[in-house]
């Protein structure tokens, strides 16, 4: 039998493959995105179907093939069930998984952007944050990784301004831990959604949808 890996990470993207798999793409610690089958994925009660689930964090042991992995079991330490529960926080995290595809590299390990998803999921189960804040927060980090972003934006208001310096400077565990002024949020949102337009050459489908229903 062939030695098989184990990498940590969490499912962005799962389709189906044929009449009863899935291939997964997974953003992992140490390999950065890779992509798996998860052969019997779609049969009823096969485990493998918890396994290639949008949203699943854990632990994942694969056989690693030519140019894909086959997932053979996992541990699962999350599957953010409150999320995939709720309309508005699926679309919320379906987009943060899409942006997240598009930034990261296959087989580039990026460990930054990792903790930035999962802290961001977390965050959206939380009410103690506005959605709409979690979401600006991600966007505004996840740019700044990837170092597309205006530094210094003209903004006026002296939260919006602070916040945003707050978001580019800190560690992606301590992003979610405030709350600001809908003055703030708004200029900071328009401000983004600018900036996204300069940096970003993609539409995301997932937040079309997302915005069609706030």
């Amino acid at each position: 039998m062939k030695d098989f890996i184990e990498l940590t990470g969490i499912v962005i993207k799962s389709m189906p493959i044929g009449d009863f798999d899935r291939r997964v793409t997974i953003f992992t610690k140490e390999r950065g995105k890779i992509f798996a089958f998860a052969r019997g994925a779609r049969r009823i009660n096969n485990q493998m179907m918890g396994f290639a689930r949008m949203f699943a964090y854990g632990k994942f042991r694969l056989y690693e093939g030519r140019d894909s992995y086959n997932i053979i079991n996992a541990d699962i330490a999350n599957y953010f069930e409150e999320i995939s529960a709720d309309i508005e926080m699926t679309c919320y995290g379906t987009y943060f998984l899409e942006m997240l595809d598009y930034y990261t590299r296959e087989s580039l390990v990026d460990i930054e952007s990792l903790k930035l998803i999962y802290y961001t999921l977390l965050a959206l189960t939380k009410k103690s944050i506005p959605n709409r804040l979690v979401r600006r927060i991600y966007e505004l980090k996840l740019m700044a990784l990837n170092s597309d972003y205006d530094e210094r934006p003209k903004l006026k208001d002296k939260t919006a301004i602070y916040t945003w310096e707050y978001i580019i400077c800190s560690r992606p565990e301590k992003l979610f831990t405030f709350v600001i002024t809908e003055e703030a949020l708004i200029e900071i949102e328009e401000t983004l959604d600018v900036m996204m337009k300069k940096y970003i050459d993609k539409r995301f489908n997932s937040l079309d949808i997302l915005e069609d229903i706030l």
